[in-house]
């Protein structure tokens, strides 16, 4: 079949997956990215010594001869998949009252500790426990995103379905519910509500937190030692390697629509650049509304952009400290006694990483922390449109107030900071375009977790979409198989045989 060409917008981990799977099946492909570098929200960035990473927090791995490790292989981080291991998931402390718990990947210690800190909430903590057993049991765990769903058989429903059989009763009732919800409704200790919710998030549903207990008593969630950066940069090295192209500093504008078909993009600059297909790895809003300018758009996605919540943008300050953290948590959700005063927000929940896992961050005798919070987009957007200087000022302020915190916890943190760098939600809107300042797309709330997304347009012909905002949860794995059948749908419609190669 001749070769045909496509342009891919957007260079994060949905659109290097696309280019890569793009150029095993004969057609030469283009990447089009907004910022200099790739990964998009898999971000890091150098401050003198100190390598700063915003991305991704941990890797689901999969022993060889899984679907997922096949996924790695063809993408060429398989050895950064292999290597992963995280016996310590999070510690989560609480200020007011003193109580601390560390997660492990030991379900019986983790019981254990649980019972002792939160009596009166045994048979929450028993239901916990037994729910991860069993979703280790069912097989869910090993399932795999293989195919989209749009191209396969009208049985498929029903066979996965049949393959879930085991764990069917944990994805309804009251494992249906968000943990927020469950937690009023079953939790009587205010902490222990504390604990469910931050084991993720408190909107996600139940059945998620015995999938990510799950993974990690099983040693399949892990750490990446060279960081997010590092794991992107293999994907974009594969997808040369197999004869792709990367543009940077390409802001696309408008996908190019002929006759209902798209036929390429143009950048900001003007300059327009054909092809016979487009995917689309952008964000999702900035895709539909303005790149396509709201057309082919039907009633559900309208209304799924009108009302479905979005995960809340981040305020991120990172600090190069000259000292380690021997035997510290790497991760911890500290619920504050006194909240921190940030623009219209009263903060009370903070997450601490603490880069002392890997040498990769920073040199000998030193680490980097890093302090992360819900922010508002409105505010500091808003400040430093209309203000650049007082925006300065109030980052400093916060990273000073963010550190004054920390100091409670690793006293003479304050005395040893050598780099601070704060990353507001308009920082994260510049140089990734992502709609009000978010790192993920939809909220991982029951409804979007369940729903499958439609990831071509009703009377748009050529065009294909990729990334969070079709696989609601996000993740890496999912980010990754998105781009995948955004090629294999391309291929279905070209009648082309869609093949994989290691």
């Amino acid at each position: 079949m001749p070769e045909k060409s496509m342009a891919i917008i957007g260079a994060g981990l949905a659109g290097l997956s696309a280019g890569c799977y793009a150029q095993m099946n004969g057609y030469r492909a283009r990447i089009f990215e907004h910022h200099g570098q790739p990964g998009g929200v898999a971000a890091a960035w150098r401050r003198g010594d100190y390598l700063f990473d915003g991305g991704i927090h941990f890797l689901m791995g999969a022993p060889p001869g899984q679907p997922l490790f096949r996924l790695y292989e063809e993408l060429g981080v398989a050895d950064a998949a292999r290597h992963l291991g995280l016996d310590l998931y999070l510690n989560l402390t609480d200020e007011t009252s003193g109580r601390s718990v560390t997660v492990t990947r030991d379900l019986d210690r983790l019981a254990r500790d649980l019972r002792a800190l939160s009596p009166g909430d045994a048979p929450a903590i028993d239901e916990l426990i037994a729910g991860t057993r069993a979703m280790q049991r069912s097989g869910f765990l090993d399932l795999e995103m293989g195919r989209p769903r749009e191209l396969g058989s009208p049985l498929a429903p029903l066979r996965q379905l049949w393959s879930m059989r085991r764990a069917l009763r944990l994805f309804g009732g009251k494992f249906a519910l968000p943990v927020s919800e469950y937690a009023r409704r079953h939790v009587q200790d205010h902490w222990l509500r504390f604990v469910l919710e931050g084991l993720f998030m408190p909107e996600v549903p139940v059945w998620f937190l015995f999938m990510i207990l799950g993974l990690l008593a099983e040693g399949r969630i892990g750490l990446l030692e060279r960081g997010s950066l590092a794991f992107a940069r293999d994907i974009e090295a594969r997808f040369r390697e197999l004869g792709g192209e990367v543009t940077y500093h390409a802001t696309v504008a408008r996908i190019l629509v002929e006759g209902d078909r798209a036929v390429g993009v143009r950048l900001e600059d003007g300059s327009e650049h054909r092809a016979d297909v487009v995917i689309s790895a952008a964000d999702g809003r900035a895709t539909l509304f303005e790149m396509l300018e709201g057309r082919y758009l039907d009633a559900a996605t309208k209304e799924r952009y009108r009302s479905w919540p979005r995960i809340r943008p981040m305020l991120m300050i990172n600090y190069g400290v000259r000292r380690e953290f021997p035997g510290e948590p790497w991760e911890r959700i500290l619920r504050l006694a006194e909240p921190l005063a940030v623009g219209p927000q009263a903060v009370s929940l903070i997450g601490i990483r603490l880069f002392n896992y890997s040498a990769h961050f920073a040199p000998p005798g030193k680490r980097v922390a890093q302090v992360a919070f819900d922010a508002d987009w409105d505010y500091w957007h808003g400040l430093r449109e209309q203000d650049g200087a007082r925006y300065e000022a109030e980052k400093a302020r916060v990273a000073s107030d963010a550190l004054a915190r920390l100091e409670r916890h690793y006293p003479g943190i304050a005395a040893q900071v050598e780099e601070t760098d704060v990353a507001t939600p308009h920082t994260t809107w510049r140089y990734t375009r992502n709609y009000g300042g978010a790192y993920m797309g939809w909220m991982p709330t029951p409804k979007a977790i369940m729903t499958t997304l439609p990831r071509t347009l009703r009377g748009l012909d050529g065009f294909t979409m990729a990334g969070q905002w079709v696989v609601p949860g996000g993740g890496v794995p999912p980010s990754l198989y998105s781009g995948r059948h955004a090629v294999e749908i391309a291929c279905r419609l070209e009648r082309r045989r869609f093949t994989t190669r290691t």
